[in-house]
């Protein structure tokens, strides 16, 4: 077996890679940003490779990357395990779910952390033929990932560019909480079916309008930009509506300060009913403990709306209003969230933790972000419309 070095021009999607003991870590932030600001929300979801892959060009017969995961578990509740997704020749091969690695196990009660070290995990492919191939893995958006070393039974090279490059920055629901798999996040279906290449910068908890990530979009080569913001805001009760707007507006003034022509959608947030008209903070809800299963609810009063508070629905009409008054940035478009995700959308898709889509409507996001961006009229229509999966 042929052993290949793990470098960023095979592990696409990342920020940089970070040297351990065991290999190497995906980034998906860089490091000025984790030394900045290290707090220990960002830095675990930031680890979190949504959207990262090793990609490449082989005529290996057989494929192994080894690779040790660390995932974060919560005492009492079912937690699904990641994957890592391989696709040949652009068809989905394998969905490798993890076993082994690290776990952090959190007593919600308690606050206490409990260490539980394992094995590394290995994702075999066998009996690929010996023709030409394109190799995707896509690392688990849900748990952080060191990558020990990739074997062959072929050389491998990295993968011709892919036409263009999309950044997107979101929250969890970008981030992909709650998909079985890294290709079946919404940012991950609509990529793929617009052709174009994913960087996903959506972190879980933490899109709030940091100065720190519109410094990483303004920095990032990218055809193509999308930014989803408000949820975390009224998860957290950031802002109130006199801070919320002067803060989205610095954050697209320093994104144009290096991308002043770049196609840029703002996305409001998809319809989520605990927050439409109810601020936060947001909260697990206890009652859900006992069934293993967490549910989100939200903690603020409603009505408080008058007093500056923000609500998704608040949120929508400001995130409007500002790309109007913007109207001179003809390259700056506003989509309605609810137009992804609506209300109408809730009896056959409900929210299963009252926050964030399953499986099935990560794919129905994605389809209709594609359609509405990558089609024939859409903001990002220069790169061809959207086929079908």
């Amino acid at each position: 077996m042929i052993t290949t070095p793990l470098t960023l021009d095979l592990v696409r999607g990342a920020a940089e890679l970070e040297t351990t003991a065991r290999g190497v870590r995906p980034h998906r932030l860089p490091e000025w940003v984790r030394q900045q600001f290290p707090d220990g929300q960002l830095l675990a979801v930031e680890s979190q490779p949504s959207g990262v892959r090793v990609a490449f060009s082989t005529r290996a017969s057989r494929v192994a990357l080894v690779s040790h995961p660390t995932r974060l578990a919560y005492r009492g509740v079912v937690r699904p395990r990641g994957r890592i997704d391989v696709f040949v020749d652009g068809v989905l091969t394998l969905a490798d779910v993890l076993d082994g690695g690290d776990t952090i196990e959190l007593d919600l009660s308690t606050g206490a952390t409990t260490v539980l070290p394992g094995a590394p995990h290995t994702t075999v492919l066998e009996g690929l033929g010996e023709g030409e191939k394109l190799v995707d893995l896509w690392l688990p958006h849900n748990e952080s990932i060191e990558l020990v070393s990739l074997g062959t039974d072929a050389p491998v090279v990295a993968q011709p560019g892919h036409p263009a490059l999309w950044v997107h920055h979101g929250s969890s629901i970008s981030h992909g909480s709650n998909a079985a798999g890294p290709s079946e996040t919404w940012p991950a279906v609509a990529a793929r079916l617009g052709g174009v290449e994913l960087r996903n910068l959506g972190v879980s908890g933490s899109a709030l309008v940091d100065p720190f990530m519109a410094r990483v979009i303004r920095d990032a080569p990218a055809d193509v930009i999308s930014v989803k913001l408000g949820i975390n805001v009224v998860n957290f009760d950031a802002m109130r509506v006199r801070a919320f707007v002067p803060a989205v507006h610095g954050f697209l003034d320093t994104i144009r300060d290096a991308h002043p022509t770049t196609p840029l959608v703002l996305i409001s947030p998809i319809f989520c009913g605990i927050h439409e008209h109810t601020p936060g903070p947001g909260a697990i809800d206890p009652a859900s403990m006992a069934t293993g299963q967490a549910a989100f609810m939200a903690t603020g009063t409603p009505g408080d709306e008058t007093l500056g508070r923000l609500t998704l629905s608040v949120i929508r009409r400001e995130l409007r209003s500002l790309v109007e008054r913007r109207a001179q940035d003809a390259r700056l478009h506003y989509l309605d969230g609810t137009t992804l995700y609506g209300e109408a959308d809730t009896a056959g898709h409900p929210l299963p933790d009252n926050l964030h889509p399953d499986t099935v409507t990560h794919r129905l996001i994605g389809e209709r972000f594609a359609s509405y961006a990558f089609g024939a009229a859409g903001p990002f229509s220069a790169f061809g419309p959207a086929e079908s999966d």
